[in-house]
């Protein structure tokens, strides 16, 4: 069965605790006792986004006498059954194709906040105890992406109704208006259909309603009950829905929020290149001669050996066929097992050693320089969570090799409304970057791959470990 060949059973079971206690009801009061702490390090007022709360609240589509297909008369759906609390790119991968779905079916999608999973959230918090259920701390859509999916505009003379936020949505839809649809009802039958197919009938629920406000809700027989689940994104059933959804305007509009394009804007000076002067000058902005690196580190490692031992492919759009970098499962593992020889293979791209990351860099460098004419790269940017130790070595090994200008995530300047939104800050500034080099596995590197595959990169310039 296609479930135990490719199952992303490392993560299965937090994403299962994590949809239950979030999606089928909140936690009952919780009894007392010593205060419990999770997020980051930094202390003090996490910001709050009032101003852009205020600036989504007053967008015109939030107008009830609009005319149809927007205003009191328009039709809407909400996906209740949206994950939460999990990281920001497993939550990006859903919402675009929410949102391109809404499209097809010719409804407004509602918005909603970013419920944040609290081990990633940058201030320190309280879990525990809860007064009345887990209270996620949220920030607003429009400060980590823009266009349709927020609220932005369609292309010019499109009659697609313009998406809405939460609010606006129970006041134009009332719950005693809306249909409520069970994902129960629906995906069982899709359990092992292709992306393209589960697309088709969705739109056809979604369409053929006859209700202005559908909200689809969680079913109980559902431990992934989103539209479009781990069980999809996680296989290469859904390529199917690539050439339609590249070509979408939810992906061709899809924009970097205005609070995200200012924090790059202001650390653009860190990628100006330095060193002595190089034999041409080659590419005037930064980003044309960048190689952006997502390399995984810590307790990554851990990961990397589960999804050895349940066979795992790449995940999401990280499995299209015109990558040059594939992964297939090499033979002799079985469900729950794998030979010493498959592990070494897996993380030898999941987890590479500093060996192969070095090699790994030198060759895609020259793959995409000898493939054109006047390229340069001399500008890295690197994404990782490793620690300062290994960055430290890392840097001048890479200076060593001809590296002029080397800049970490860490060497960012950004303030507390940025710093809640880094993790977009560093997929823009890799999404820019005229190579880069992600892990095949990881869904912030499948989102950045959307990105620049939308934005027409070569094939040579989107590379996997």
């Amino acid at each position: 069965m296609q479930h135990q060949r490719r199952i992303f059973i490392a993560l299965g079971a937090f994403f299962v605790l994590v949809l239950l206690f979030n999606l089928r009801g909140h936690a009952k009061k919780a009894v007392e006792g010593p205060l419990r702490y999770s997020g980051g390090s930094l202390t003090g007022e996490p910001p709050n986004y009032d101003k852009l709360r205020e600036w989504e609240k007053n967008l015109p589509q939030h107008n009830l006498s609009l005319p149809f297909p927007e205003g009191k008369a328009g039709r809407y759906v909400k996906f209740s059954n949206q994950i939460k609390a999990l990281g920001w790119n497993n939550v990006l991968n859903e919402i675009l194709l929410c949102t391109h779905l809404a499209y097809e079916s010719k409804r407004a999608y509602v918005f909603q906040d970013y419920y944040w999973k609290p081990e990633y959230y940058p201030w320190r918090i309280t879990i525990w105890p809860w007064e009345s259920g887990p209270h996620w701390p949220q920030t607003p859509i429009n400060a980590l992406i823009s266009g349709p999916t927020a609220g932005g505009p369609w292309d010019d003379g499109d009659p697609a109704p313009r998406s809405v936020s939460e609010a606006y949505f129970d006041e134009v839809c009332p719950p005693e208006e809306r249909q409520i649809i069970d994902t129960d009802t629906i995906k069982p039958e899709l359990q092992d259909a292709e992306g393209d197919v589960i697309l088709r009938r969705w739109t056809q629920v979604l369409g053929d309603s006859p209700h202005r406000c559908v909200e689809v809700v969680p079913g109980k027989n559902d431990n992934f009950p989103q539209t479009f689940d781990l069980w999809l994104i996680g296989y290469k059933r859904l390529l199917s829905l690539w050439p339609v959804f590249q070509d979408s305007p939810t992906s061709r509009l899809f924009g970097t929020a205005p609070l995200v394009a200012a924090a790059v804007d202001r650390n653009e000076y860190l990628f100006l290149p330095r060193g002595s002067r190089p034999p041409r000058y080659g590419p005037h902005s930064p980003y044309e001669r960048m190689l952006a690196l997502h390399i995984r580190r810590g307790d990554y490692e851990d990961a990397c050996y589960g999804l050895a031992r349940w066979n795992s492919t790449f995940y999401g759009w990280n499995q299209l066929p015109s990558h040059p970098d594939k992964f297939e499962p090499p033979p002799g593992g079985s469900w729950g097992e794998n030979t010493p020889e498959n592990i070494a293979f897996y993380l030898e791209h999941c987890y590479p050693n500093f060996e192969k990351i070095v090699e790994k860099i030198r060759n895609s460098k020259a793959e995409y320089i000898n493939n054109g004419t006047g390229r340069v790269l001399d500008v890295m940017y690197l994404l990782t969570n490793a620690d300062n130790e290994w960055v430290e070595n890392f840097k001048s090994v890479m200076y060593a090799h001809g590296w002029s200008t080397i800049v970490t995530s860490k060497d960012l300047v950004l303030d507390d409304e940025q710093i809640g939104v880094n993790m977009a800050v560093d997929m823009e500034i890799a999404r820019k970057a005229a190579v880069f080099i992600g892990n095949g596995w990881s869904s912030f590197t499948s989102n950045i791959i959307h990105r620049r595959l939308v934005d027409g990169k070569e094939p040579l310039a989107n590379r996997f470990w």
